[in-house]
């Protein structure tokens, strides 16, 4: 997905210059890449938060500068509620480019219905991807998973020309059971708990001497 929005060239640069752009609800960027000069941008508040919303990461930038960038990084405040710079890099739809997206599971997984429990382990997956193909978010199917099954990195689909960067051997996704049903398990089949053995242990030792 690619959003365009307008952008400001400005020149000024330093604590309160920046400080002035805020106070006009601009948000200071950078515009850097392809070995050409750094340009010192603006946008309007209202810009960014539609920028964030959309969760487009590569955007063709309009107004006094024309180019195709792509988000790199979002600064915020110290409280988390406002953004107070971004990062553009210039690239082209072709370029392959890695980012980390946002995993999004869908379905509801068979192993629930057999008394397991749904665990998410990596909220974020890093890929290489031609820059125009980017998705917002890499969406992960658990309808298929059972009590004891995993999905991993590597066996995640992604769009085409698309290629992992995050290990394929990470767990994204699992099915595991319940700690409170494995100790259950474990008195069904008489098997005692380690502490109470090695309490059994301690108290047979104990009577011998």
């Amino acid at each position: 997905m690619i959003e365009t929005i307008e952008a400001n060239v400005r020149e000024a640069v330093g604590t309160r210059q920046v400080m002035k752009l805020r106070g006009k609800r601009m948000v200071p960027a950078i515009l850097y890449g392809h070995g050409e000069a750094n340009v010192l941008l603006s946008l309007r508040e209202e810009t960014v938060a539609k920028l964030l919303k959309s969760g487009a990461r590569l955007v063709n930038l309009t107004g006094a500068i024309k180019d195709t960038a792509l988000v790199r990084d979002v600064q915020w405040d110290s409280m988390g509620n406002e953004v107070i710079h971004l990062d553009f890099a210039r690239v082209s739809a072709t370029e392959l480019v890695d980012v980390t997206l946002p995993v999004v599971l869908h379905g509801e997984a068979i192993g629930l219905s057999q008394g397991g429990q749904l665990r998410f382990q990596s909220h974020q997956l890093a890929i290489r991807c031609p820059a125009g193909q980017l998705p917002e978010h890499i969406v992960v199917d658990v309808s298929q998973l059972q009590v004891g099954q995993a999905i991993h990195a590597g066996e995640v689909k992604l769009p085409s020309g698309a290629v992992t960067v995050t290990p394929a051997s990470e767990v994204i996704v699992q099915v595991i059971v319940p700690s409170a049903a494995s100790d259950e398990a474990a008195m069904a089949t008489g098997a005692e708990p380690e502490l109470i053995r090695k309490e059994k242990a301690a108290a047979d030792e104990k009577d011998k001497k």
